[in-house]
Order: C-alpha cells, then sequence, then structure tokens
C-alpha cells in the first residue's frame, strides 16, 4: 500500500516535514512511502501552461499522485491559511484530476495552540473540491507540535502517537475500501 506524502512547508528544518517522516517511521510494515519533494520546483499555476505538454515538475507530481494508493499531507499554517506552495501543487491537479476520489488524510500540525486550524479548514475545503476522500477519523490538527517531536525527530507525545496510528489505519481503511469497488 504505496502512501505519497506532501509536507505543506519548505523550509528545511519544517516540524511538518520532520513530522511527516516520523509518521513513516511510525506507519505498519504493509505501507510504503515517498516524501513529495518538488513542491518548491512547481511553477505558478496557470491554465495556460497546462496544456498538452505542461511542465515536467507538473507531470512528475501527477505521475507520484496516480501510483500512490493514497495521500497524507501534513501542513503548517501562514497567515491563517495553507502555504501558497501547497496550494498551488493542489491547483496544478484540478483539470487533470489526480485526487478524483483518492484516499487522503490531512494534518495540520503548529506550534500555536490551534493546531493550524485555518490551515486545516482551508486544506480540507480544497480537498473537497478535488474530490478526495477523506474520513472524518483521517482528519487532525496538532497543537504545540515542537513540544511533541523528540531531538531526533521522533514522535515523543503518547496521545499524538496513537492519533497518528488511528489516523494511518484509517488511511489504510479507506483505501482497502476504495479497491474494492
Amino acid at each position: 500500500m504505496h502512501i505519497l506524502t506532501i509536507s505543506g512547508s519548505l523550509r528545511a528544518s519544517s516540524t511538518n516535514t520532520t513530522l511527516v517522516r516520523a509518521i513513516m517511521r511510525l506507519a505498519p510494515s504493509h505501507m510504503t512511502f515517498t516524501l513529495y519533494e518538488g513542491l518548491a520546483d512547481l511553477p505558478h499555476f496557470s491554465p495556460d501552461l497546462d496544456g498538452d505538454e505542461p511542465p515536467a515538475t507538473v507531470r512528475t507530481l501527477r505521475q507520484q499522485l496516480q501510483n500512490a494508493a493514497g495521500v497524507l499531507i501534513c501542513t503548517p499554517e501562514y497567515a491563517f491559511g495553507v502555504p501558497g506552495v501547497l496550494k498551488n501543487a493542489l491547483d496544478w491537479t484540478v483539470s487533470s484530476g489526480e485526487f478524483s476520489d483518492k484516499p487522503v488524510a490531512a494534518i495540520s500540525a503548529s506550534p500555536l495552540w490551534g493546531g493550524g486550524e485555518n490551515a486545516h479548514a482551508s486544506l480540507l475545503l480544497t480537498l473537497k473540491a478535488l474530490g478526495t476522500k477523506v474520513p472524518e477519523q483521517g482528519k487532525l490538527m496538532i497543537p504545540h507540535i515542537n513540544k511533541k517531536l523528540d531531538a531526533n525527530g521522533d514522535i515523543s507525545d503518547t496521545e499524538t502517537r496513537q492519533a497518528l496510528t488511528g489516523l494511518l489505519e484509517t488511511l489504510a481503511q479507506t483505501i482497502t475500501a476504495a479497491s474494492d469497488k
């Protein structure tokens, strides 16, 4: 069961990217992961560029999405919303439909008490527009993320680890149910 993971942050020391890597280590052995690393390379979305031959970086994103059984997105909150680079990546899939009926887990993580609630709501709204399958237990906001990861980048908070394990189980169940149809 192959999962494409996407961190909404470009920062090298991002807690969201660290969290994604920790989730990948936490996952059961039947799940494999690819961390999408092309977010910064995507051009600004323009319908004029999205013709018969979209940019190579866009084709790569779309191919990785097509090859994935499911997607896990983890985003910080920038100015009460998702980072522009993440929204841009999602915009590149509107007309091509890679997210249509795709099982997705949506996480926001923030050092603040709200856990990136505005980014989470914005991400869920965009995922709904894309036609994804985001199960109720596949949604998670994590406040104070900087206090829930240890120096090695592992999840040190038991409650957060349990919530993420449950989220991964839900994502796997959603993928299985979707493939049974």
